[in-house]
């Protein structure tokens, strides 16, 4: 895992600048997440088990359960992680710890049930629509 930092002068989604004191993990909404991810900013890191992950995922997120090791892909300078379960509980877990080995990380607030309510896609891994399981 390639753990990179975010200095000052690096801005959020919405062009506000990024505050490189913030030691807490923030989370973040589906729609703020979405936005991040589609600009290059972000990854999504699902650490949901795999029967989660097969019923229903969102494009392009990296699978990494929390019950195996952190498989974290790699960061270009300026992304960082979005960390994502089904509710939010699990993955604030896994932010937390991101965070505090250095990682660039927001959770994103309400899971994939947030993912899909705010309607985003869910795919399963052959493409068909899936579901929050």
């Amino acid at each position: 895992m390639t753990r990179t930092a975010r200095g000052a002068g690096d801005e959020e989604a919405d062009g506000r600048e990024a505050d490189s004191s913030d030691d807490g993990c923030r989370d973040i909404d589906a729609q703020e997440a979405d936005a991040l991810i589609r600009a290059g900013r972000a990854v999504l890191l699902d650490v949901r088990e795999e029967d989660e992950w097969r019923a229903g995922h969102a494009p392009g997120a990296v699978l990494s359960p929390l019950s195996g090791p952190c498989r974290a892909p790699e960061l270009t300078a300026g992304q960082l992680l979005i960390a994502v379960c089904r509710s939010g509980r699990r993955s604030a877990l896994v932010a937390e710890r991101l965070r505090a080995a250095g990682t660039p990380v927001r959770n994103l607030r309400g899971g994939m049930g947030a993912w899909a309510g705010a309607g985003l896609p869910v795919r399963r891994p052959d493409g068909r629509p899936g579901i929050v399981a």
